[in-house]
């Protein structure tokens, strides 16, 4: 059945057709097309689906509908099903996400990036044979998850001939994960188009002023001009008078649907209710559920009579809006007679799922019966990845549920889903109805941890960790493991809000986990960070060394069992890493992190592990490799619609010595975390201040950045900050303040016992003195950083040595020095401390050299990013997979890095020296 007309909108169709012809070329292309209902969205896909045809393309189609959307990826397989043929070709951990979100096979559940990417793979081999048109239509109407995969998909195509077009009512509340791609809006037709489609419509003379206050209630609708005619008797639109309605343009269009579906015979009525509560459209399973209800095959004709709908393979409504007027001009009880008839008609076996919808939607008051159905169903939904359709079974369980105590754990459980699947708000009104019914105490206690941690999660307060600190207690004689996994979530958020917080403070925190239940005889990672942590800061940076490094060293450890839980504080065990100045454990830890989040395709870990691999890389003088991770980061953020993480970017302007940006990025941070109550993240943007004015010789706005952290003493980033405070308060003259600054970092280095610690701590102490007795610290530190990773600040070992050597008046020994280290701060784009360095050896009587440009200067930094990993072996696939890029797209970009390094093969890529 074919929608309206496209009357009015040349433009739009060469937009559309300027679409098609792109991807032929290979170029892919993405449009959403935004605007009310009935406004001609539909009619504009449909002209899509015709000139791909004619142009030779593949064209595959999903339709969003309201009553489908508690169903797992049911849009993503409409999409996907007719080409899954070619499923054997993705790489298997591919096959296997697609198998579990479709229901084909059984495993765990899958990962929505692990899956876009699969999706993407997908329509990326099927235009290998040909071009692809996705044609995805009511997309307020999708599924969650096929929504979030197909959002991302559209964020990632980029040199595949594949057209992904969108049609959104943009009317529907909630969230959009469409936002910011291309968008067409669509207004109404003009005063003359209008005219012109009513007059289609009526075929016969109409009174001008009937026509007047047609085109004036449609405003341009063009579903409008064609529907509200059929509502009108002939008199009325002959000249007679009706009284208008303060109602919308849809809901009048609803009107008229509902109109035309009441004067229709009542098995014919019943027979479209059932058609519009089964929205999946398969018309076998419509006639077996009409069957149920005694409706034979004869009652569809006045109903396609009508225009509302028509039947063959596929049962189609003339429009959503019809469906949804049927639907909701029944009355209830013929709503759960046609919902039962449903269920039983649906394959219990098959598609156990929706039965289980369906008899839940047939039932009145309360169930038990249906409630665990739909309770099992939550669990096998889940299992594929769908946690928003699990939560939203358990949500229809727990009010068909009659006993209070059944149903206030099920609405607990549903609370958990709905936090997991992202929906905070919904689940805080779950635990409202878990806290009417009759609930255990250690079910209540979970409601507690849970009510906090959703708080946390949408304030990021600093009053969090006294509530925690409440429920661990709370949790102490009841779930002793918890309690302890809850002391330290309170930790955890103490160490976040840092100097901002609320009430309880980190040392608030650190003296309550006192009181934690004993850990168990088998200590596992997250004991020994409880006890390490509560022991930083009631007994102070040394005696919290040993637990601490024992954690790390069983994170480390490959051959320890390493769990989900143990996987949830690896984030924290780097910021142990780093506070104890352990390179090496950070480096292993972070990157475990980043592939960890690439294996499970982790959509919420992935970028917040790459911003710390790129921030580590910084100070490894990898500044190059940075700006790829960040890069990537970047683009997993904006395909997910996540806010940008700024800790990387901060690091990386910082370094590279770019003052506009570095100002700019640093006041926004400060501004945006201070408003938040993060306090930790305003001490890490402070800290990389600080040796923002050190590489630029400002020493004196170097202290003042470098004072808080250290003063806040927040757990990672007063070890930053601590070398940074040293360099600037001798260089300004307060050497009362860099004494009792090198006497604490001094103290921490013996204690953390690495190389880098003890080198930051030797370089310290040899600027902090003056004469020949300073030498002896400036060799032990360049010696000791010289076994480091974090190569930036050996070579500003180098450029402070070559500093003092100058001012000692060995100008040779200087030269040789600040050469040393304006090579290294150079070639690793460390432009301020390098400048620094230029103005040392000028002094000296020595010019610089200049850095000479290289080819991979024209690389972009995802180029670049390829480069490298194509240059280490690694195929076109496997670099798509790693990049959550298609194959097509990695292809093309080699091109242009063969192009700009002006060679013409993968092997001379594996010789050429990148950064």
């Amino acid at each position: 059945m074919r929608p309206v007309g496209l009357l009015g909108r040349p433009a739009e169709r060469e937009a559309i057709e300027r679409l098609l012809s792109d991807a032929q070329a290979g170029r892919s292309g993405v449009l959403v097309v935004r605007g009310e209902a009935g406004i001609g969205k539909s009619a504009l896909l449909e002209h899509a689906r015709e000139a791909a045809s004619a142009c030779g393309f593949r064209v595959e189609t999903s339709v969003g509908v309201e009553a489908e959307t508690q169903f797992a990826f049911a849009g993503l397989h409409q999409l996907c099903a007719p080409l899954l043929d070619r499923a054997g070709e993705l790489p298997v951990p591919q096959q296997a996400a697609l198998g579990v979100a479709f229901g084909q096979r059984s495993g765990p559940a899958p990962e929505g990036l692990l899956l876009g990417l699969a999706v993407l793979h997908l329509l990326a081999g099927g235009a290998e044979d040909g071009p692809v048109l996705c044609l995805v239509d009511d997309v307020q109407w999708l599924d969650e998850a096929s929504a979030q995969v197909l959002a991302f998909v559209a964020r990632r195509v980029s040199a595949e001939r594949v057209v992904l077009l969108f049609a959104r009512r943009d009317t529907v509340a909630g969230d959009d994960p469409l936002a910011g791609l291309p968008e067409m809006r669509l207004d109404g037709l003009g005063d003359s188009d209008a005219r012109q489609l009513l007059a289609t419509a009526v075929g016969t003379p109409l009174d001008e002023t009937v026509c007047n206050r047609i085109i004036a209630e449609a405003r341009g609708n063009p579903l409008a001009l064609l529907e509200l005619p059929r509502g009108g008797s002939a008199a009325l639109l002959a000249g007679g008078f009706e009284v208008p309605e303060a109602a919308s343009v849809p809901s009048r269009i609803e009107d008229s649907f509902r109109r035309r579906s009441a004067h229709l015979p009542a098995e014919t009525r019943l027979l479209l209710l059932l058609a519009a509560a089964e929205p999946t459209g398969e018309a076998a399973l419509l006639w077996r559920a009409a069957a149920e209800l005694g409706i034979g095959p004869e009652s569809a004709a006045p109903a396609e009579a009508s225009g509302l709908l028509e039947i063959a393979d596929r049962v189609w409504f003339r429009h959503p809006l019809a469906r949804s007027a049927v639907y909701q001009a029944a009355t209830p009880p013929d709503q759960r007679r046609a919902h039962a008839a449903l269920a039983a008609a649906t394959d219990a076996q098959r598609d156990p799922d929706r039965r289980a919808w369906h008899r839940a939607r047939s039932v009145l008051g309360t169930d038990e019966e249906a409630a665990a159905d739909l309770a099992r169903s939550a669990a096998q939904v889940r299992a594929r990845g769908g946690l928003a359709a699990a939560a939203a079974f358990l949500e229809r369980a727990a009010e068909l549920t009659p006993d209070p105590s059944t149903r206030a754990t099920r609405a607990l459980a549903a609370a958990h889903a709905k936090y997991e699947a992202g929906a905070s708000e919904a689940a805080l009104g779950l635990l409202d109805v878990a806290r009417t019914g009759s609930l255990d105490a250690l079910q209540r206690a979970q409601l507690e941890l849970l009510d906090a941690r959703i708080a946390f999660h949408l304030t990021r307060g600093g009053d969090m960790p006294g509530t925690l600190l409440d429920v661990a207690k709370t949790l102490t004689p009841l779930d002793p493991t918890l309690a302890r996994e809850t002391y330290l979530h309170a930790i955890d958020a103490a160490i976040h809000a840092g100097h901002l917080a609320c009430g309880c403070g980190v040392l608030d925190a650190a003296e309550a986990a006192r009181d934690a239940p004993p850990p168990p005889a088998s200590l596992r990672p997250v004991d020994l960070l409880l006890n390490g942590l509560s022991t930083r800061f009631t007994d102070g940076f040394e005696a919290s060394v040993p637990p601490l490094k024992r954690a790390l060293e069983m994170l480390l450890d490959p051959e320890t069992c390493i769990d989900d839980e143990d996987l949830r504080w690896l984030w924290l065990a780097c910021h142990v890493a780093a506070m104890l100045w352990d390179d090496e454990a950070l480096h292993v830890l972070a990157n475990r992190a980043v592939r960890l989040a690439r294996d499970a395709g982790a959509l919420s870990a992935l970028p917040a592990a790459l911003n710390a691999v790129a921030s580590i890389l910084v100070i490894a003088g990898e500044l190059a490799h940075a700006t790829e991770l960040a890069a990537e980061e970047s683009a997993i953020t904006e395909a997910t619609g996540a806010p940008p993480l700024p800790n990387a970017r901060l690091m990386i302007a910082a370094w590279r010595g770019e003052q506009p940006k570095t100002l700019e990025l640093y006041a926004t941070m400060v501004e945006e975390a201070t408003e938040r109550g993060e306090g930790a993240t305003v001490s890490l943007a402070e800290s990389t201040l600080a040796a923002f004015h050190n590489g630029l010789g400002n020493y004196d706005a170097a202290l003042a950045a470098a004072i808080p952290p250290c003063k806040h003493d927040d757990l990672a980033y007063s070890s930053l900050a601590l070398p940074e405070l040293v360099e600037a308060a001798v260089r300004v003259g307060d050497h009362d303040r860099a004494a009792a600054a090198l006497e604490q970092l001094s103290s921490r280095a013996q204690a953390s016992g690495t190389n880098f610690a003890l080198g930051l701590a030797a370089r310290s102490r040899a600027m902090t003195m003056t004469g020949p007795a300073a030498e002896e610290h400036y060799r032990e530190a360049i010696t000791r950083l010289t076994k480091c990773r974090w190569a930036v600040f050996l070579a500003r070992a180098h450029l402070v040595y070559g500093e003092w050597l100058r001012r000692e008046g060995r100008r040779q020994d200087a030269r040789e020095q600040l050469r040393t280290a304006h090579s290294m701060l150079s070639d690793m784009g460390i432009e301020g401390f390098a400048e620094r360095a230029a103005r040392e050896l000028r002094a000296t009587g020595e010019h610089p050299r200049k850095r000479t440009a290289q080819p991979t200067d024209a690389l972009t930094a995802q180029e670049a990013q390829i480069a490298r990993l194509v240059a280490t072996g690694a195929t076109s696939r496997e670099v798509a997979a790693q990049l959550f890029l298609s194959p097509r797209t990695i292809d093309a970009h080699l091109r242009n890095i063969f192009r700009k390094l002006d060679i013409t093969s993968r092997r001379q890529l594996r010789d050429f020296p990148l950064p």
